[in-house]
C-alpha cells in the first residue's frame, strides 16, 4: 500500500442492493456514497458484477476511480462470521471458503456478501480487501450468555448458539458514549439500544459485548418492524400442527409479517405515533407492546451489568423518536433512569446528553456509523500490516538497529 493511500471504499452488498461508501481516512470525510438497487429486476443490474461496475463508473465519474493510487483498501460488511471471525481479516480464498461454510447460519445475507466480495476481487485483484463482521462484536458473550438450554451434542453438531447481530453498530456507539462520558471504553457499562426497522440491546462492559438481545439469527430479541423478536418457540409446532402451516410459512410469518407490522399494519415509527395521537387503538397497542420489550430489556441488562453507566439510544428510531425514549425509561426511575423534556426534544445529528443534570445513570443519544466503523477497522487493519512489513523488510536489510562497533 502506497504512503498516499488513505481511503477506503465500504462495500455493502444485499440480496438485491449494493451500498456504498467512499471515506478518507485522514479525517474520516466522505467523499462519495451511493445505492444500487433492484439488482437482478427489469429495472436494475443484471447481477452483483454489473451493480459493482456501477459504483466503479460512479465513482470514475466524479473523479474516484476504482483504479486511483489513493485507495488504500475495501471493507466488506459481512453479516455472519460464527465464531471463526472475531475481528476485521484480511480475504483470502481460505477466508472466502470459510465465510461460504456460514451461509446456513446467514442464508439471506452471506451469499449476497460473498458475491459482492468476489466481484470487487475481480475489480482490483492488487487492493487488499477487508471481511467486517456483524457478529465479531459479540463473540466476547460469556458462554452463559451465548449458549441456548438444549443438548450440548445437537447444538455443537449444528453451531446452535447466540451469536449476535448489528456488531459494528454497537462497538461504535460504545465507544463513542464513552467519549461523551469523557472516559475510556474500559472504565464504563454501557447498554446500547439499536433501533431501527431491526432492533437489538447489548450489555457492554468495560468496552466488551457481555450480552446482546439477537441470538442465533437476527430474529430474537426486540419487537422490530417486520420481526416479532421473542416468542415462545413452541408457537411453531402450534402452527403447523393447527394452522398447517409449513416452516417456510411460518419463517415468512415470523419475520415479514410480524412485529409492528403484523401488530397494527405499520413498521414506520412516525406513522405508528401519529396514528396513536389520532386515537388508533392498534397503533397504541403496538407502540406498549414494543416499549415494554424494551423496558424487559432495559430491566435485564442491568441485572447483568450490575452498574450502568450510561443507556444510549441509536440508529433511525433510537434518533429520532424522542416519544419512543421517553417511554422506554418512563417509571424506570428508581433504577436511575430519566429524561429531560426539553433535551430530550432536540433534534441533533451528534451525540448528546438527554438526562437530567446529576441523573445516576446518563441517558444518551449517539447516532451510529456503521460504515465508519468499517472503514476505520480496515483501515487499522492494513495500516498495521503495511508497518509490520516495513519492519520486516527493514530487518532483513539490517536497516533497523546499529551496524556494528562494539
Amino acid at each position: 500500500m502506497s504512503d498516499r493511500a488513505t481511503r477506503v471504499l465500504v462495500l455493502n452488498s444485499g440480496s438485491s442492493s449494493v451500498k456504498y461508501q467512499l471515506l478518507d481516512m485522514r479525517d474520516s470525510s466522505r467523499l462519495a456514497s451511493g445505492l444500487v438497487e433492484h439488482i437482478g429486476e427489469p429495472d436494475g443490474a443484471a447481477d452483483h458484477d454489473a451493480a459493482l461496475k456501477t459504483v466503479a463508473d460512479e465513482l470514475k465519474r466524479d473523479g474516484l476511480g476504482l483504479d486511483s493510487e489513493e485507495l488504500a483498501a475495501i471493507g466488506h460488511r459481512v453479516v455472519h462470521g460464527g465464531l471463526t471471525f472475531t475481528e476485521p481479516t484480511l480475504i483470502d480464498d481460505t477466508v472466502l471458503a470459510e465465510i461460504e461454510s456460514l451461509v446456513p447460519l446467514a442464508p439471506l445475507h452471506n451469499p449476497a456478501n460473498l458475491t459482492g466480495i468476489r466481484t470487487a476481487r475481480s475489480l482490483r485483484p492488487d487492493l487488499p480487501q477487508v471481511a467486517v463482521f456483524d457478529t465479531a462484536f459479540h463473540t466476547t458473550m460469556p458462554e452463559s450468555a451465548a449458549r441456548y438450554a438444549i443438548d450440548v451434542e445437537t447444538a455443537d453438531a449444528h453451531r446452535i448458539r447466540r451469536y449476535g447481530f448489528h456488531g459494528t453498530s454497537h462497538a461504535y456507539v460504545s465507544r463513542k458514549s464513552a467519549e461523551l462520558l469523557g472516559r475510556e471504553p474500559s472504565e464504563v457499562n454501557i447498554i446500547v439500544l439499536h433501533l431501527g426497522n431491526g432492533a437489538s440491546a447489548s450489555a457492554v462492559a468495560g468496552g466488551r459485548c457481555v450480552d446482546t438481545s439477537m441470538g442465533l439469527t437476527p430474529l430474537e430479541g426486540l419487537v422490530m418492524g417486520t420481526r416479532s423478536g421473542d416468542i415462545d418457540p413452541a408457537v411453531v409446532f402450534h402452527l403447523g400442527r393447527v394452522a398447517g402451516m409449513s416452516l417456510d410459512e411460518v419463517d415468512e410469518l415470523l419475520n415479514k409479517k410480524s412485529g409492528l407490522t403484523g401488530l397494527c399494519g405499520a413498521n414506520d415509527m412516525r406513522e405508528i405515533l401519529r396514528r396513536r395521537d389520532e386515537g388508533d387503538g392498534a397503533a397504541r397497542l403496538a407502540f406498549e407492546i414494543y416499549i415494554h420489550r424494551l423496558k424487559k430489556y432495559i430491566g435485564a441488562y442491568i441485572a447483568v451489568l450490575g452498574r450502568v453507566d450510561a443507556l444510549v439510544f441509536t440508529a433511525g428510531v433510537g434518533e429520532n423518536a424522542a416519544p419512543v425514549r421517553e417511554a422506554a425509561v418512563a417509571g424506570l426511575e428508581g433504577l436511575g433512569l430519566a429524561v429531560d423534556a426539553e433535551r430530550n426534544a432536540v433534534r441533533s445529528g451528534l451525540p448528546r446528553v438527554i438526562s437530567p443534570d446529576g441523573a445516576r445513570v446518563t441517558v444518551a443519544v449517539v447516532p451510529t456509523d456503521e460504515e465508519l466503523e468499517i472503514a476505520q477497522q480496515t483501515y487499522r487493519l492494513i495500516d498495521e500490516d503495511r508497518k509490520n512489513s516495513k519492519n520486516s523488510k527493514n530487518s532483513k536489510t539490517g536497516t533497523t538497529g546499529a551496524t556494528g562497533a562494539a
